[in-house]
Parts: C-alpha cells; structure tokens; sequence
C-alpha cells in the first residue's frame, strides 16, 4: 500500500508539471525570454523557497542548514541542468508540448537513472542493477515508439497544418534541441544525489522523510535559475524586450504575472511530489533508485495527453494513434515493472 501511495504522490506532481506549460499559452504580448524568466522566477525561487522551510529542522536556519554540507556540486549540476531547462522550453516550441517533452524527458530518464547509479558503483549487469538496466530500456522503447508515432504524424501532414497545430514547428532542430534538453536535463537528478549530505542533516534533526530533501531541491533550481535568467537577460539586450516588462496594460501584466506564478507552481510540483513520494518507496530500493525514471515516464505519460488535448495530434491517421497509444502502454508498463520483478 505504501509503494501504491508513493506512486501516486509521483504522478500527481507529473500531473503538475506536464500542465506546466498550458498556462503559458495564455500569456499575452510577452517575448518568450519574458515569460520563461517570469515564470522562472516562481518555478526555480519562489516555490523551491518556500519548500526549503518545510523542510528545515526546528530551531535551524537555512543557511545553517547548508552550512553543515557541501552544497556547491548541487548548485552546479543546477547550472548545468539550467542549460537543458532552457532548450528544454526551445523544445516545445518546436515540436509542441506532446513529442518535444517525450524526447527530451526519455532521455532525461535515462541518463537521470543510470548515472548517479554508476556513480555509487552499481553493477548494471546483476541484481537489481540489472533490474535497473532493464527498466531503462523498457522506457527508452516505450519513448522510440512515440516518437515513430510523432514521425507517422509529421508525414500525414501538410506544412500549413503542421504549423497550425505547433506554430514554430521544426522537426529536425527540434529533435536536436531535445535530445540536447535531455541530457543536460538530466543533471538535475545528479544535484539531488549530491545534495544527500544536506537531506542526512535534515533527517537527523527530526524533520520527517516526506519533506527533508526539499532543501537540496532549491540548491539545484537556483543553479538553473542563474544559467536561465543569464540567458534571458542576454535575450532581452539582444531583442530589446526589456520594455515588454512594463509596456503592456496593467490587466495584461497581471493576467501574465498569474499564468507565469501557476505554471511555476505547477513545474515545481513534479519535484514537491517526487521527494514526498520517495519517502513511501524506501523499502524497495529498486523502486527508489528508479523514481526518476519513473517521474519522468508519467510526465511523457500526461504531455501526451495535453498535446491530445490541445490537437496537436489532429490530423494523424488511426496507424499513428495506434502506434502513440502503444507507446504509452510500454511506458506505463515501464513505471511498474521494478515492483513486479
């Protein structure tokens, strides 16, 4: 019952943040580098901010926390995660919520599994470093098939339809920018494995297990937050969008000040949700090695959905769906497989 639960606090964050990006559509009369730092500002400050407190031991401040274990790998591997937060974006605008999220975060998934386990010395080849192994690979046949399905889509389209459906799209750069998204991406999960001196802290001050790596989380957004917000501010310069800030009516700013805050809020639930779910895991390690992998299978899991949702699928013929709706299937599948062995 408790791996069931646990399961379930991981979707619900995916939940959240594979609808991350719905509320930016809303967004009016910003530059992309606009929004994304607005809403930068709430997912990668605000929110891990206020989940710091949650997790901070009674009688400690957060700095004393940090003070009594390295943190400078954490923010590093953020920096460096910042940079695949950034094409990560760049991905969706060019092959929409549905197949840019599917690529980038299957290859996020493998790299954010497997790396911080052959960091610790997994054997990959026996037990459950197998078990391991091989639930990558489901996933990583899983996220092939969508993208087939993706590639039988881009051909049963004309070029006018495509660009009604996805705006900017562009199917060779923006598996590229995918695929760059993923394994920078993925570093993320390299942040959290480096941060564990910090969570120890926390959890030997009293602070329960749902809540004691919420610290180490804003360690890793704030290094995203300084390589996104470089960016942006440089984008701004550069296009001259700094006065979009302040240009647009008061009703606009504050309709898009509230869609940024919500898709900040809804990004920064998938990591909320995995920290608070990893708690339930701990009597399966297998499972709680492959948390990652599984996060990031639900989050293509309900990006799907939203490109359903939001017809970027409209148009593709029954073969397509059939080959999406196959993919889905080994991915959910992939999320299980761990507890069945």
């Amino acid at each position: 019952m408790e791996i069931l639960l646990g399961l379930l606090i991981i979707a619900v964050g995916s939940f959240g943040q594979s609808s991350s990006y719905v509320p930016i559509k809303k967004v009016r009369s910003w530059a992309w580098e606009c929004f994304w730092l607005v809403q930068g500002v709430f997912a990668w400050l605000v929110f891990p901010l206020i989940g710091a407190f949650i997790g901070l031991p009674d009688g400690m401040g957060l700095f004393e926390l940090y003070g009594k274990s390295s943190v400078l790998m954490s923010i590093v591997y953020g920096a460096l995660w910042g940079i695949g937060g950034l094409t990560f974006g760049l991905s969706m605008r060019y092959l929409g919520v549905a197949l840019g999220q599917s690529i980038a975060l299957g290859t996020c998934s493998a790299f954010g599994t497997l790396l911080p386990a052959l960091f610790a010395g997994t054997d990959l080849f026996h037990g459950e470093g197998l078990i391991l192994l091989v639930g990558v690979c489901i996933t990583l046949a899983g996220i092939t098939v969508i993208g087939f399905a993706g590639s039988l889509r881009t051909k049963g389209l004309s070029e006018e339809e495509q660009k009604a459906a996805i705006k900017d799209f562009a199917l060779t750069k923006g598996l590229l920018v995918a695929l760059l998204a993923g394994v920078m991406s993925s570093c993320f999960a390299l942040g959290l494995d480096a941060g564990s001196g910090i969570k120890d802290v926390a959890l030997s001050a009293g602070v329960a297990p749902l809540f004691a790596g919420l610290p180490v989380i804003l360690l890793v957004t704030f290094g995203g937050f300084i390589t996104n917000a470089s960016y942006c501010i440089f984008q701004n310069i550069r296009n001259k969008t700094f006065k979009q800030y302040f240009s647009v009516s008061c009703g606009d700013k504050l309709n898009n000040i509230l869609f940024c805050a919500l898709a900040g809020l809804l990004w920064y639930s998938q990591f909320f949700g995995l920290e608070v779910g990893k708690s339930f895991l701990a009597g399966s390690p297998v499972l709680l090695a492959f948390s990652w992998c599984i996060l990031m299978s639900l989050n293509i899991i309900f990006s799907n959905f939203w490109g359903i949702v939001l017809k970027e699928w409209k148009g593709s013929g029954r073969k397509t769906i059939c080959v999406l709706v196959a993919g889905l299937l080994i991915l959910l599948f992939s999320v299980f497989f761990p507890s069945l062995v």
